[in-house]
């Protein structure tokens, strides 16, 4: 699988421990590198999800390695319910998810994720729907700031989405540089060294492909497929990715604060945990991976598994 390196493999398989005859699900296939660690690693039965058409053409030359055992599913992961339901799958002995955008996406030209190469401003990962050149150019100042903000985190969302607006009143911006170079002429760059254009990308890409909505519907829909003694675990790659895995997590396991003696809820017994942690915090990876691979630098995996008896958190 050239052009991908999966993050933090080695730390993957420790947590979902795969195990022969199992079913495992690879929520994220992008470019099957979790898949084939997974297949690697034990006898068992993989299920891989991307609502990209093209990583599903890609992973046929896998699945052709392990005849049988690979099954590719072209869809959303928050459908993953139903696109397990057509072929017979209930209940799984382990999930991953890999969040974000996959390298393929983020080094083709023509997919319009980065700024690093020009290309039409599109950013969708199903290649359905509006594109990110439709949001820039349609939607009122306001809401483009609220998207930046809220998605990208950056605090000059007002004064961004202000030159947008004025930018697309002379022409449409269509291509990834003529947007990043909007940007570029209002946000000064910072010590980070990070682009200006950076954060407003992100959050363009997340609102494109409702990327964290879908997160916290897989989440709960993973969890419930699992069975007893399965693994779920997440690897993000931004806060916003993270938050949302950690509350679910810290939830599932039961390790929420308990209400105040003044609280009536501390006087009702806390039901036993369905999940137990299997990563205390986020685990990290290591300073050669890093190194190898800058696009592991911000990743975060956290673990859980569930205790005995089948339960729904949905």
């Amino acid at each position: 699988m050239t052009g991908h390196v999966p993050v933090m493999l080695p730390e993957v398989l420790t947590s979902l421990a795969p195990r022969d005859d199992g079913v495992y699900l690879d929520a994220t296939f992008g470019g099957g590198g979790y898949s084939a660690g997974i297949l690697a690693a034990a006898s068992c039965a993989v299920y891989g999800i991307d609502r990209d058409p093209e990583a599903i053409a890609r992973g046929e030359a896998l699945a052709a390695r392990y005849p049988g055992r690979l099954h590719l599913l072209e869809g959303g992961f928050a459908d993953m319910v139903a696109l397990l339901a057509s072929v017979g799958i209930t209940h799984l002995d382990g999930v991953v998810f890999d969040l974000g955008v996959s390298s393929f996406q983020i080094d083709d030209p023509a997919r319009g994720f980065s700024f690093r190469f020009d290309g039409p401003l599109d950013m969708r990962m199903s290649r359905s729907g509006p594109t990110a050149a439709d949001l820039v150019n349609t939607l009122p100042e306001g809401e483009l700031a609220d998207i930046i903000y809220q998605y990208g985190e950056d605090r000059l969302s007002r004064r961004i989405a202000k030159a947008i607006v004025a930018a697309r009143a002379v022409a449409p911006i269509t291509t990834t540089s003529g947007l990043a170079g909007v940007i570029r002429a209002v946000v000064p760059p910072d010590r980070s060294g990070i682009d200006p254009a950076t954060r407003s990308f992100q959050a363009l890409r997340i609102k494109v492909n409702d990327e964290l909505g879908q997160i916290e519907r897989a989440l709960a829909d993973a969890a419930a497929l699992l069975a007893p003694g399965g693994r779920l675990v997440v690897v993000s790659f931004h806060s916003l990715e993270d938050r949302i895995v950690k509350r679910f997590m810290t939830e599932a396991t039961g390790r929420t604060p308990a209400p105040s003696r003044y609280d009536p809820r501390g006087l009702m017994g806390r039901q036993a945990a369905e999940f137990s942690a299997l990563t205390a915090k986020a685990l990290r990876p290591g300073s050669d991976e890093t190194y190898a691979n800058p696009r592991a630098r911000s990743a975060r995996l956290r673990a859980m598994m569930r205790n005995d008896a089948l339960g729904d958190l949905r």
